[in-house]
């Protein structure tokens, strides 16, 4: 019974009542001994005379009298106990951290020092990222020789992951454009009304395109107080990466250049930090460190409402004991 109660988030206000459930079976003993006294008994020679004579419906079906009159007081026990649905609602307040998400896509993050390649895992990686900041406003820039805003910041993080799963190499001009990066991220956040601005600036190249200059975007983003966390993504030493050609694509051992200087000046001044991953494992635990430094404070306020239930029983309860009533002074009617 308990477990019912559970399962459908009730409870009782007085549950010592129950206790009284105990007396049950000694009013069922009371009333089957009273009727056995009330019965008549008479002697006769034989019973050969009556032995194909079964019982009427009215003795078969006398017994629900006893049922009504357990219902009856079962119904009226728990109503005592005064049953009450709860229905729990939660409020909940955050302090939120506006963060925007920039990727480089270029040619080059198709390169398989990550497995399958640096874009596909730095996907993966935001994936989670973003699963782990459940009351943040996350969007999503990309960028290689120009670039995009892919997802305006939006607490509907389902939308914004199959936004993540869609990006391609391929699907802007192919270059290394930090500075339009950083810029078209900063632009995102201006106007933002979060605790806390933070973008992420993945890249694996130098910049070498871009109508905003790394230097210039980073002052945009001190003038709007914005931290910026950047990674440099590729192994040390060569990468193997595809190259097309005019037959077919082909796969050659290439020098690995991040400007790690820029990267890291872009984070010391606008008070992030720089991380360099050099594999999956090491890019899954910079998201986590991430992760830990740009907390939000969220407070959840539980409120219990009470709706009482003991009505539906002690009128089950008067229905039942009304009906037995009626039955035993009509259809089960007994003459002394």
């Amino acid at each position: 019974m308990m477990k019912f109660l559970e399962r459908y988030h009730i409870l009782l206000a007085q549950p010592y009542f129950l206790l009284l459930l105990l007396l049950l079976p000694l009013i069922l003993w009371y009333f089957y001994r009273e009727q056995k006294q009330r019965s008549v008994v008479f002697r006769i020679s034989t019973t050969e005379g009556i032995k194909g004579i079964g019982k009427s419906w009215k003795v078969k079906w006398r017994p629900l009298l006893n049922v009504l009159r357990s219902i009856a007081f079962i119904a009226f026990v728990i109503a005592l106990a005064r049953p009450q649905k709860t229905n729990v609602s939660e409020s909940i307040d955050s302090e939120g951290i506006d963060i925007v998400l920039s990727m480089d896509i270029s040619g080059s993050m198709l390169a398989e020092d990550f497995k399958p390649n640096r874009l596909d895992a730095a996907k993966d990686n935001a994936i989670k990222f973003v699963d782990a900041r459940a009351t943040d406003r996350i969007g999503l820039v990309i960028f290689s020789g120009e670039s995009f805003t892919q997802c305006p910041i939006t607490i509907d993080h389902n939308v914004l992951k199959e936004q993540i799963t869609a990006v391609k190499s391929g699907m802007l001009q192919d270059g290394t454009a930090i500075g339009d990066g950083l810029a078209t991220a900063v632009n995102r956040l201006r106007d933002s009304k979060g605790k806390s601005k933070v973008i992420i600036l993945m890249t694996d190249g130098i910049n070498n395109l871009g109508k905003v200059g790394p230097e210039l975007a980073l002052e945009i983003a001190k003038a709007y107080h914005i931290k910026v966390y950047t990674i440099g993504i590729g192994t040390i030493g060569q990468a193997l990466m595809p190259i097309p050609t005019p037959f077919g694509e082909k796969k050659e051992m290439v020098p690995v250049q991040i400007d790690e200087p820029l990267l890291k000046k872009i984070a010391n001044e606008t008070g992030g930090q720089y991380f360099r991953a050099t594999g999956n494992s090491k890019l899954e635990s910079i998201y986590q460190s991430i992760d830990k430094l740009e907390k939000t404070s969220v407070q959840v306020n539980a409120y219990k409402h009470y709706a009482e239930l003991f009505f539906w029983f002690a009128f089950t309860g008067v229905v039942a004991l009304v009906l037995e009533i009626l039955l035993s002074l009509t259809v089960f009617r007994r003459l002394p």
